[in-house]
């Protein structure tokens, strides 16, 4: 019978042990807690949630609600945990953290083809492995992954907004490259000098998020994407001669050159999502949308994901992993969780569910399980094993990364819920013809 080994009780470690362990695989799983403990663990259990307690909003029409539907069709662990270990919070699914751990360790130790190695690996084992060691993976191991990926990518991780195209004021932006060099490849926002200061001013005074502590030493010694705030309170015109420089550029409202310049670039193939260029922030998140709404033609941006800054671990996706989450080079080794790039407790969990679900299949002589990009997990998939895709950041679910629908719906509410309609449609189709 084949045996599979499982770095890392996680969200993520869980569902794959648990999706190999309900296909008849026997699962070796690994997890170095309760002997080794993370800087940002404190419990025991598996699927310890480290920061917030809340798995995102419920409503089917939200891309968290959403996700977490498909999921549940594809016969989640985590999701009927959560739900059974709920506590009150409004239009979101959060739980009860303790319970929750315990609830998913007992569920994973009854499993008889599951056996529990509580110890650390310090390199990769011989033969099938799923890696989901997390954003926090411990030194040695992350040596070894860095030795197989060659691309291995492990710092103080500081990452720029990404809006929708769709939500831009196209009247107020346009389409061009500095002195025309090459296809106008950027979107361009431009700001005369009384918009500048008045952004400028908010900038340097809007609210940092606080550290955690064990990301305190990391941030001492970072040098590389300086946060734009911290940019900013270097001088009044020290972005002007930085991320949003001007020159090379006119403005076809006034065929004059801007006092200032943000320039979005495109962050998919498809042209849904930009991200500001230059942006890497440590703002609060609610700061990043009221600062950064100030900014010529994003005054009513929709933030598919904020900038973040905070200690990060994760492998160059696009260019080592299929959508099935295997790498391509070594088809043995699939990875799942947050260091494939997918961002957020549900999509490390929904990762785990896919690898779990594809290494079963590959030792089945299966075709690997590639969801359609119409669907939440299948977009999320495509997007960390995109080629196209530069500067690869982390990506949490949200809206933009679906491919557009072929009616335009003005109604947010009932877009989404166009969206969510077309992803489990596409999602029960797979299904019933696997």
């Amino acid at each position: 019978m084949s045996r599979v080994t499982v770095i890392g009780a996680g969200l993520a470690g869980c569902e794959a042990a648990w999706q190999l362990s309900h296909a008849g695989i026997d699962v070796d799983l690994y997890e170095m807690k309760p002997k080794k403990f993370t800087p940002a663990h404190k419990y025991s259990g598996f699927a310890e949630l480290v920061c917030s307690n809340s798995l995102k909003a419920s409503r089917i029409e939200s891309a968290a609600g959403l996700l977490k539907e498909e999921m549940r069709r594809l016969g989640s662990l985590i999701v009927p945990c959560a739900e059974e270990t709920s506590v009150a919070a409004g239009g979101a699914l959060a739980v009860d953290r303790e319970k929750f751990s315990d609830l998913v360790t007992e569920k994973i130790r009854s499993c008889e083809n599951i056996r529990i190695i509580e110890e650390e690996l310090t390199e990769i084992p011989d033969g099938d492995v799923i890696i989901a060691t997390g954003p926090l993976t411990s030194d040695k191991l992350a040596d070894s992954i860095s030795e197989l990926c060659g691309q291995y990518l492990s710092f103080f991780d500081a990452a720029a907004p990404i809006v929708t195209f769709d939500s831009l004021d196209k009247n107020l932006v346009f389409f061009a490259s500095r002195y025309g060099r090459g296809d106008d490849d950027y979107i361009n926002c431009p700001m005369n000098k009384e918009e500048y200061l008045a952004f400028y001013n908010e900038l340097i005074s809007a609210e940092s998020a606080e550290l955690k502590e064990h990301d305190r030493e990391f941030f001492k010694v970072y040098e590389g994407c300086m946060p734009v705030e911290v940019l900013a309170k270097r001088g009044e015109d020290t972005m002007r001669f930085g991320p949003l420089k001007p020159v090379g550029l006119t403005d076809p409202r006034t065929g004059r050159r801007p006092y200032a310049v943000v320039q979005l670039r495109k962050e998919n193939d498809s042209g849904t999502m930009y991200n500001l260029v230059g942006f890497q922030t440590n703002l609060k998140f609610g700061e990043q949308k009221r600062v950064f709404s100030m900014i010529t033609g994003l005054e009513n941006a929709e933030f598919v994901r904020y900038g973040v800054m905070h200690r990060n671990s994760f492998i160059n996706s696009p260019k080592l992993l299929g959508a099935d989450f295997a790498m391509r080079e070594h088809d043995r080794i699939y990875f799942a969780g947050q260091i494939t790039g997918v961002e957020g407790y549900i999509e490390s969990a929904a990762s785990g569910i896919m690898a779990g679900k594809n290494m079963a299949r590959r030792l089945a002589g299966k075709a690997p399980l590639v969801l359609p990009v119409t669907t939440m997990i299948g977009a999320l998939s495509a997007y960390i094993s995109d080629e196209s895709v530069k500067d690869f950041q982390p990506m949490g679910c949200n809206m933009g990364i679906l491919p557009p629908l072929e009616e335009n719906i003005r109604d947010k509410k009932l877009k989404y819920m166009k969206y969510a309609e077309r992803a489990l449609d596409a999602l029960d189709k797979v299904i019933k013809e696997d």
